[in-house]
């Protein structure tokens, strides 16, 4: 109150802010629509868009440019569940609404303005190019003729040179089709586009990219040859090398029938993607089917660098899923059957880094990977890649009870026992390891252990192992006594032995002590 009496009144008004809505990531975007995908699916060429906007294009005979200058492939459609179970985590989080299916008539309306935009862009130049085609044009029969001619001392022996695998360190033939051999799914739009002055374009990569381009056989021969030579060694050719123009044309050539080429452009991807850059850019650029087929029907060489080749683009994070919606996991299972060690090895390894995503875990299972697995431990020289994978698999819920299923406890149990079946210390520890994860909060496990007599294998182990093998049977035979110990189970898994030793008690005054 003031010294005249009158009241001051101070009035407050709350405005409550309306929360500002979140876009989605882009991510989540169909690259053609631009909304919000409620049923995604990857195609052919590693891309994912929106079912509809696929179909659309289908029935209009149309392939969108890309911004980032790729053309999709439509020639299949494989539901993407990993990413429709995220949209709908991020809706639920965000509290933004679920995707509704769009409807077609407006997609295809949609799909329809793109297709008149692009022919609108490129009506001009095509004019220009009828107005210069001459009225009888001379008939030129090169292939023809190339074909005829004897070329015993050109084809090239792959004996003679040093393969060419990504795991440097330690470690199809197609059936006959309407398309021909050189047909390449890219639009011609962007080829043109780099063929008209691509400051990124080298005057080697235009040339092995003709080469690779050719109809006459011996000029394609020529081609990989060179590219496999300049890719070997030469880490800044793999970069500048690696463009939509020249992966365009060395795609098909992964299902040559004709052996040599085969073998060496399955050679020259391996060498292109042992560069971190390239491994994204390959996997969009649509090379996983063709090296899918090489692995499931190619040569014995060209299995091997098709093997390599998945197994080095499946180290790239961003590479592990789309290689497993391509169908890449069951040929990979079958070729650890393979007469070539290289490409056992190498697609076991392959299996290890895809396996490390849950999607590939789950898919795994379905296609019977745990009792595959199983059954290739009998190999010695294999057994540690194998174990590694079967420690992936026992991590998710579903992977862990198809190990159970398939007997893994007794055949793991098993191998340290005999001991003979172990090509080194590793491999043991990674035994353990894998009946370390199938003890992690399964009531079946202890079960199962006590009918293979465990207890006394991993006592073993824990006398005479490794540090890291010593730590996880000691933790698998306090889970077997029953005893309550709190343990750094994601630490353990990782490889990491805790050094930690407590024991939780009661003391004299009845509360709970713990000693470190």
């Amino acid at each position: 109150m003031g010294g005249n009496g009158k009241r001051r009144w101070k009035i407050f008004i709350y405005r409550s802010k309306s929360p500002k809505k979140k876009d989605p990531p882009r991510e989540f975007l169909c690259p053609i629509s631009g909304s919000l995908m409620s049923d995604p699916v990857v195609v052919t060429s590693g891309q994912t868009f929106e079912r509809a906007s696929v179909q659309a294009c289908q029935e209009l005979g149309f392939s969108p440019a890309l911004p980032d200058g790729s053309a999709p492939d439509f020639s299949a459609l494989i539901p993407n569940l990993a990413l429709k179970s995220t949209i709908l985590n991020w809706c639920a989080t965000t509290g933004a609404e679920h995707p509704a299916p769009p409807d077609y008539a407006s997609v295809k309306s949609a799909v329809v303005q793109l297709v008149a935009k692009d022919k609108g862009q490129s009506r001009a130049s095509e004019r220009e190019l009828l107005e210069g085609v001459a009225e009888k044009p001379k008939m030129l029969f090169t292939h023809a003729s190339t074909e005829l001619n004897h070329r015993a001392s050109h084809f090239y022996s792959s004996s003679s040179e040093e393969s060419v695998i990504a795991n440097v360190p330690a470690s199809p033939l197609l059936s006959f089709a309407t398309r021909p051999a050189c047909y390449s799914s890219s639009s011609s739009s962007e080829i043109l586009a780099e063929e008209a002055g691509n400051p990124d374009s080298t005057a080697e990569e235009q040339e092995i990219a003709a080469k690779l381009k050719s109809a006459d056989v011996y000029e394609q021969e020529q081609g990989v040859m060179a590219l496999r030579k300049v890719s070997r060694t030469n880490e800044a050719a793999r970069v500048s090398l690696c463009t939509v123009r020249l992966m365009a044309a060395l795609r098909p050539l992964l299902t040559s029938r004709y052996t040599a080429v085969q073998a060496n452009a399955a050679a020259s991807l391996v060498n292109l993607s042992l560069e971190k850059a390239n491994k994204v850019r390959i996997v969009r650029s649509g090379a996983v089917p063709p090296l899918i087929d090489v692995l499931k029907g190619g040569c014995a060489e060209s299995q091997e660098h098709a093997a390599g080749a998945l197994f080095s683009l499946a180290l790239e994070d961003d590479n592990k899923t789309a290689i497993g919606v391509l169908g890449a996991l069951q040929p990979l299972l079958h070729a650890l059957r393979s007469e070539s060690e290289r490409t056992r090895h190498d697609s076991a390894l392959a299996l290890y880094h895809l396996s490390l995503v849950q999607s590939n875990r789950v898919k795994l299972v379905k296609l019977g990977a745990a009792s595959i697995l199983l059954t290739t431990l009998r190999s010695a020289e294999l057994a540690g890649r194998v174990l590694l994978v079967l420690c992936n698999l026992a991590a998710c819920a579903e992977g862990k009870s198809a190990m159970l299923d398939s007997n893994a406890v007794d055949c793991l149990v098993g191998m340290l026992r005999r001991g003979s079946e172990l090509a080194s210390e590793s491999t043991r520890e990674n035994c353990v390891a894998a009946l370390y994860a199938l003890s992690h909060g399964s009531m079946r496990f202890k079960g199962l252990a006590k009918e293979a007599r465990a207890a006394e294998v991993l006592r073993e182990v824990e006398e005479r192992g490794s540090d890291r093998a010593r730590e996880k049977a000691r933790r698998i035979l306090v889970a077997l006594r029953g005893r309550d110990e709190e343990v750094n189970w994601e630490g353990v898994l990782e490889g990491g032995a805790s050094r930690t030793r407590h024991r939780v008690g009661v003391n004299a005054h009845g509360a709970n002590s713990t000693e470190f």
